[in-house]
Formats: C-alpha cells, sequence, structure tokens
C-alpha cells in the first residue's frame, strides 16, 4: 500500500475544508441574527428605543396596555405590545 498524496489531493481537502467552514458560519449568523430580535425587551432599552421616562414605562404596566414580565427584579416587556401601542398612535 502505497498511497502518495499529491498537491492536487491536498488543493481538494482545502477546498472542502473551506466550503465546511463557510456552512458553519453562515448556520451561526443565522442563529446569532434571530437572537437580535428577541420577543422580551428589557426595561432600559425600551426606555432607549422609544426615549421615555421610567414613569412613562411604569405607566404603561400599571394601566396594562403593554404585557410585563419581572423576573429576577427586571421588568421585560413584549415587543410586539410596545409596536402595536405605538403605531396606533401614530
Amino acid at each position: 500500500m502505497n498511497d502518495n498524496i499529491t498537491k492536487d489531493d491536498l488543493k481538494q481537502f482545502g477546498l472542502l475544508l473551506v466550503e465546511q467552514f463557510k456552512q458553519i458560519i453562515e448556520t451561526n449568523q443565522n442563529k446569532e441574527n434571530n437572537n437580535l430580535n428577541p420577543e422580551w425587551l428589557k426595561s432600559h432599552v425600551v426606555r432607549k428605543l422609544m426615549d421615555m421616562s421610567a414613569a412613562s414605562l411604569q405607566n404603561l404596566r400599571i394601566t396594562k396596555k403593554v404585557r410585563f414580565k419581572k423576573v429576577l427584579g427586571s421588568y421585560y416587556y413584549n415587543k410586539s405590545d410596545l409596536m402595536n401601542l405605538f403605531n396606533d398612535i401614530k
């Protein structure tokens, strides 16, 4: 058994590796893109995006105009509720 590796074999192997790396990177980017648009937003993110005070956000929470969750002392607001609320105003 005298299996010699040629330069062509190495080139093909390199191309195969590059294609596999591209596929792995693309799938990871797709997963990261899904994580960049979360359904629930922290209150400081909502305040920054909507340019509102903490009291205004608290008022929306108390009047039950937006759904929220409290997890370990932090409030999370439903993104679709916020978008619908402000689309109705405009």
